[in-house]
C-alpha cells in the first residue's frame, strides 16, 4: 500500500504536519519496502480550495491511503468518493506513523473534522 503523510520536511524522518491541505510536503510510502518519496503540497499556499488541490494530488501520486491531523469537511468527502483511506494521528515522525499503520494502531476516519484544519 502506498500512504501520503503531510508532512513538514523532506523525507522519511520529518515530523507529521497536522494540517492536511495547507501542508508543505506530502511524503509517499511504500509501507511494503518503506521507500519514500517527498512532493511539495503544489496547494499549500492557496488561497482557497487547499482541501481538494491536495486529495487530487495525492490522487495523482498514487496514494492508497493518506495520514494527517485532521481533515475538514471537503477533504473527508473527496478523499472518501475517490476511494482513499484517512487515518489520523500527531506528533510522530513519518517513519513511526507508517510503522503503526503497519501494526494497525491508528484509527481509520469516520467522519470529517472540522473545516479549516
Amino acid at each position: 500500500m502506498k500512504v501520503a503523510v503531510s508532512s513538514t520536511g523532506d523525507g522519511i524522518d520529518s515530523e507529521m504536519d497536522p494540517r492536511f491541505g495547507r501542508c508543505q510536503y506530502f511524503v509517499l510510502v511504500d509501507t511494503e519496502t518503506m521507500s519514500a518519496e517527498t512532493h511539495k503540497n503544489p496547494g499549500s499556499n492557496a488561497t482557497g480550495g487547499a482541501g481538494f488541490q491536495a486529495v487530487q494530488f495525492c490522487s495523482d501520486i498514487g496514494a492508497d491511503a493518506v495520514i494527517s491531523g485532521s481533515f475538514g469537511p471537503n477533504a473527508f468527502n473527496t478523499l472518501k468518493e475517490a476511494g482513499i483511506r484517512m487515518y489520523t494521528a500527531s506528533g510522530r515522525k513519518i517513519r513511526d506513523l507508517v510503522e503503526a499503520l503497519k501494526k494497525g494502531e491508528l484509527k481509520e476516519m469516520e467522519s470529517a473534522g472540522p473545516r479549516g484544519h
